[in-house]
């Protein structure tokens, strides 16, 4: 997003294209439905009333909505991963649409640091092959059914 990405005033509805350079990682814990791994950035917040533990979850089945709408991707996959293992997080570059905006003063304690003053709420956009539209389901989706 850009050195100034901080200072843009952005907006509900903006298409953002993303994107974060893969850090090493490592896995913490392993079920069948997540993996965890120690997350490579923030830092733990002991000032946090949160208590994060400084871990991510992944979810482990590959059809799942929560793996499908996560920005972030682990490689090797998450359900190849094993507790101690190291392995790569990042994002891809993606485009997203902004669906809100959270503007904290002050900063919004979320557990880690530095505590955020604006977090962008994103879905991913998906190629129409994903997730068809019509022109007419484009032009009416802020319509009330009839």
């Amino acid at each position: 997003m850009g050195e100034d990405a901080s200072r843009r005033d952005f907006r509900v509805g903006d298409v953002l294209r993303v994107s974060c350079p893969q850090a090493r990682a490592r896995v913490a814990h392993v079920s069948s439905f997540h993996a965890s791994v120690e997350w490579p950035w923030g830092e733990i917040d002991p000032e946090s009333a949160i208590g994060w533990n400084g871990r991510r979850a992944f979810a482990v089945p590959a059809g799942s909505i929560e793996r499908i709408m996560s920005l972030f991707r682990t490689e090797p996959e998450p359900s190849d991963l094993r507790v101690g293992d190291s392995c790569l997080v990042g994002v891809p570059e993606t485009l997203v649409r902004v669906i809100d905006i959270g503007r904290y003063d002050p900063p919004q304690d979320v557990g880690w640091l530095p505590r955020p003053h604006t977090m962008l709420v994103v879905v991913p956009t998906f190629p129409t092959r994903l997730c068809p539209r019509t022109p007419e389901t484009r032009s009416t989706s802020n319509r009330r059914p009839r």
